[in-house]
């Protein structure tokens, strides 16, 4: 029999982010989202929630005696209900220590993956969207072509998140028409980062366009040396964790939706009880859990070492339309104070229209 219940030291985690997503985040992500910034001081108090770490094996100073994707997806949705740019903010090591974890080579790990369990977030991020129509992972227009003992990147990319100061970013490139990722550091020559992206939402999470021009980085750099990475392994983790996050967030416009509903009177009645705004609720809250079970399965299927590129992928696909219902239906029910800053709602709808252009951002 499947059993929907977690585990006790799941259900401890979820707790914990719980807690800080509904004390610490919800007191401040307004005015973060005003300021356009989230104070480092702040991050480093949800660092010590251990996120990233908690995926880590402990032959690499993690806290993971087994890695389950399952967890990612559980704190990745709760942490999206508290502020979707404080999540992003928080799981962006995670893009950097998660691949190198999946794919990386033994010397990669031994390197690499202990500096991301240390006391302190290492500034790390990765570049994978690049500004074109209709972007393709599978074929990018970033090279990377070997000469000698060395690679040379050249591209664009877009959607960076904190690229300013990371001191080290996984660049996605082709290689003969293949997506390969390299480990590039800050300051390495050729690699320069733009101006900070004016973003519709998540206005709170610095972003940035990044250029790559004759970008030589070590043979090594590659990740998965030899063999590369498992471009469809990465991104369906990437996808998990991009459905889990739609979820956070159709759930923090719904439950406003519905809790204002029920107060809101009109006529002699709550609005609620009106039969169109009662439909409405009741699809969202349908669509919402369907979301959450289909970003279970594919995260349940990677535990279980299946594949899981097409579950992740409807999962996705799935999650970016269902955010994108539930944060208007949120603006709907409010009505003329939908369209009002002083009320969350049109918050959420800015953020969820990410969902759909911000692949990669996140990862479990």
């Amino acid at each position: 029999m499947i059993s929907f219940d977690p585990t006790e030291e799941q259900q401890m985690l979820i707790d914990a982010v719980k807690r800080f997503a509904d004390k610490e985040i919800r007191a401040v992500y307004r005015d973060f989202e005003e300021e356009g910034a989230i104070p480092d001081g702040f991050i480093a108090k949800g660092w010590e929630l251990g996120l990233v770490p908690a995926g880590i094996p402990e032959a690499y100073d993690g806290f993971a005696e087994e890695r389950s994707v399952v967890t990612g997806a559980l704190f990745a949705e709760e942490l999206a209900w508290g502020d979707l740019a404080v999540a992003l903010h928080l799981m962006a090591p995670g893009l950097v220590a998660y691949p190198v974890l999946l794919c990386g080579t033994e010397a990669q790990k031994e390197a690499l993956l202990p500096l991301f369990c240390e006391d302190d977030s290492k500034p790390a991020t990765a570049a994978l969207i690049e500004p074109a129509i209709q972007f393709d992972p599978h074929a990018l227009k970033t090279t990377a072509v070997l000469d000698g003992d060395a690679y040379v990147l050249n591209g664009r990319k877009a959607y960076v998140p904190l690229a300013d100061r990371a001191e080290l970013i996984l660049v996605y490139a082709a290689v003969d028409g293949k997506t390969e990722a390299f480990l590039v550091e800050a300051g390495t020559p050729g690699l320069a980062v733009g101006e900070r992206e004016k973003n519709m939402g998540v206005k709170a999470l610095a972003t940035y366009g990044v250029t790559l021009t004759d970008c030589r980085v070590a043979k090594e750099a590659k990740l998965g040396g030899e063999a590369g990475c498992d471009l469809e392994l990465l991104l369906a983790h990437a996808r998990i964790a991009g459905a889990a996050m739609a979820v956070g967030v159709a759930r923090s416009s719904y439950e406003y939706a519905l809790n204002y509903a029920k107060e809101r009177e009109a006529f002699g009645e709550p609005i609620a009880s009106r039969q169109a705004i009662a439909f409405l609720l009741a699809e969202i809250a349908t669509d919402i859990d369907a979301a959450r079970l289909m970003a279970w399965e594919a995260a349940w299927r990677l535990d279980k070492g299946m594949d899981a590129t097409k579950e992740a992928y409807l999962a996705k696909m799935f999650a970016d339309d269902m955010v994108m219902r539930a944060v208007d239906g949120g603006v709907q029910v409010l009505g003329g104070h939908g369209y009002i800053r002083e009320f969350p709602v049109e918050l959420w709808f800015r953020n969820g229209r990410g969902f759909v252009a911000l692949d990669g951002l996140a990862m479990v």
